[in-house]
């Protein structure tokens, strides 16, 4: 499939923040500490939505399905970097390249769909409450799931075939610290415009199409709501959603800016800064947006920590 470019490359060297190599040390701990955290906080959301019945819903399904693409997503994009730092390489084999670019963009796809589709569970739970136990059953679920994961792996899937397959002619310094798709198109030698139509049509069917249907989806739940004759009902109705948005607001705002911007733009270090965000901040707030909004899971996390609090201490005293 990429013995074309097998011939001519088989290394990349990453040039990440080599122009600012006063902020090297300063990325490094901020990457770490977002990862480390990323991985605390999602591990801990997937932990109390399997351990605690009342989390069984099929908002904390699509939830925990959401965290765990966050991992995912995250160590693909920032352990590879992490691991160049430590080791004082900057390089990746081809074949990591691949798998590091299909990883990264199946998985920021898949959360796509599954964010939009978040909304549309949202807006069925607040405008008919009556019939959402019907509407957003077992099987919804799980097929929702399914096809936010399929969907992500295949446009992924086509994406990194195109790219890589194009002839790089010995071209191998990537202007990045991963092997972010638009980075490593820039290396090709010969004509792209194929390729970019290609992942233009992609990218519009997973941002600005998802996008506008979570538009659609809050501008009902906000005429719904307005028609609440009661306070405390508005202000759960709003609490409900106030994560979901600014979850979508955090990611699909910079996804935006980076693959959907004037090609004339050349923007190679706010790019760079850029990814950090969507593949570092985003996935490591959304835990914390969750969990500090929401009061079941706050109190799950409480009922969670005292078990575990009270089973050492029971322990100990057996001891």
């Amino acid at each position: 499939m990429f013995q074309a470019n097998l011939t001519s490359v088989t290394i990349f060297l990453f040039l990440g923040f080599s122009h600012y190599p006063k902020v090297d040390i300063t990325v490094f701990v901020l990457c770490l500490l977002m990862y480390l955290t990323t991985l605390l906080g999602n591990m801990i959301l997937i932990s109390i939505t399997i351990l605690d019945s009342r989390l069984h819903t099929p908002m904390y399904f699509f939830l925990s399905n959401l965290s765990f693409l966050d991992i995912w997503y995250t160590s693909s994009a920032l352990s590879p970097m992490l691991a160049n730092f430590v080791s004082g390489k900057n390089t990746i084999s081809f074949s990591g390249c691949a798998a590091q670019m299909y990883f990264s963009l199946a998985m920021g796809s898949s959360e796509c769909v599954l964010l939009s589709m978040m909304a549309y569970d949202r807006y069925v739970a607040i405008c008919n409450p009556l019939k959402y136990p019907i509407i957003i059953n077992k099987r919804v679920c799980v097929q929702i799931a399914a096809v936010s994961w399929v969907t992500g792996c295949l446009t992924a899937f086509v994406e990194t075939v195109s790219v890589l397959q194009l002839p790089l002619c010995g071209n191998s310094i990537i202007n990045h610290f991963a092997c972010e798709i638009l980075a490593v198109l820039k290396l090709s030698c010969v004509d792209t415009s194929k390729v970019k139509l290609i992942m233009l049509v992609i990218t519009i069917l997973l941002l600005p199409m998802p996008m506008l249907l979570i538009c659609i989806s809050y501008a009902l739940i906000l005429s719904n709501i307005l028609r609440i004759s009661s306070a405390d009902g508005q202000s759960k109705a709003f609490s409900t959603c106030a994560a979901h948005l600014t979850v979508v607001v955090l990611f699909y705002g910079v996804a935006l800016y980076v693959y959907l911007k004037p090609s004339g733009v050349d923007s190679k270090e706010i790019d760079k800064f850029m990814t950090l965000v969507y593949a570092g901040l985003t996935p490591m707030l959304n835990p914390i947006i969750y969990s500090l909004r929401n009061k079941d899971v706050k109190a799950a996390v409480k009922k969670l920590l005292i078990r575990n609090l009270f089973g050492t201490a029971l322990i100990s005293v057996l001891k």
